[in-house]
């Protein structure tokens, strides 16, 4: 059930897998509607589900040291952040990264950051 609306769907299926490429705007895997809080880059979509989603990606993007988990380099890559496309964790792209973080979080409304201040 989506806690912002109330769509409460059920499901038939097997799994719920999101697409693999950036190319084209997200949709939830499980509803199939458009991801709200999404804009486009010259790279390719940058989206989060909500505002906590929206800081983690500031965060992790505008920082200036990455360092890694000790178990980072075994077994298979699940966090959110491993999970994220090449292109947004290149620091090269950081200021383009944070401008379209800035852009997506004006859907927001004022007064709502997603660094928290």
């Amino acid at each position: 059930m989506c806690g912002a609306c109330g769509l409460s769907r059920g499901w038939s299926g097997s799994s719920v897998v999101f697409s693999g490429g950036t190319a084209a705007p997200a949709h939830d895997p499980y509803f199939r509607i458009p991801v709200w809080l999404q804009t486009e880059t010259r790279h390719g979509w940058l989206w989060a589900y909500n505002l906590e989603h929206l800081t983690h990606i500031r965060r992790f993007v505008a920082a200036s040291l990455r360092e890694r988990a000790p178990w980072y380099d075994t077994g298979q890559k699940m966090t959110l952040v491993a999970r994220l496309p090449v292109w947004i964790k290149s620091a090269r792209n950081r200021d383009e990264i944070l401008r379209a973080v800035d852009r997506t979080q004006a859907m927001l409304g004022p007064g709502r950051r997603p660094d928290g201040r």
